[in-house]
């Protein structure tokens, strides 16, 4: 068994896209289109005057809140393009908690596996599993860019009964 393989096991119910796949897409989504490239990124949540951003690469993205940041950034370090961001703001904070302690318990085992290994080779290791995420987020999808409505007014249901 492949060493990233082997460590999406051991992850268990906390791993990424799983989470994603089981909790974040069975809910009303839009689909987010973070526009960075696919790779490995170092994102960072900034303070501005104008309010909360999120910094992935040169590319900067306004953010409405710290926890929708949080929730973007555990997608930007895996590098996805495109992803689903819950459309009942509410739900967000718990995901971003969700989300984030799922990423350090990876990277946790990720070291704590591999510590007599030299840093390359973790460091290949760490890029298989991020690589083994994206595919499998990405085979998930974003959804559609707006989520669905049921346009059902009591009206209709009183015409459609009368008929």
């Amino acid at each position: 068994m492949k060493p990233a393989a082997a460590l999406k096991e051991s992850v268990g119910e906390k791993w990424i896209p799983a989470i994603y796949r089981d909790k974040i897409r069975v809910l009303r989504t839009r689909a987010f289109n973070l526009g960075i490239i696919a790779r490995q990124n170092d994102a960072e949540i900034l303070y501005t005057l104008l309010g909360i951003e999120l910094k992935v690469g040169r590319k900067r993205l306004s953010c409405p809140d710290l926890s929708t940041a949080r929730y973007l950034r555990v997608f930007a370090r895996i590098g996805l393009d495109e992803i689903a961001v819950p459309y009942d703001i509410s739900k967000i904070a718990a995901l971003a908690d969700e989300l984030e302690s799922s990423w350090q318990h990876t990277l946790l085992l990720l070291e704590k596996e591999n510590s007599t290994k030299d840093r390359a080779a973790v460091n290949k290791i760490r890029s298989a599993l991020i690589k083994l995420m994206r595919q499998e987020i990405a085979e998930t999808g974003a959804g559609s860019v707006m989520p669905e409505f049921k346009q059902t007014t009591k009206q209709q249901k009183y015409h459609q009964n009368k008929k």
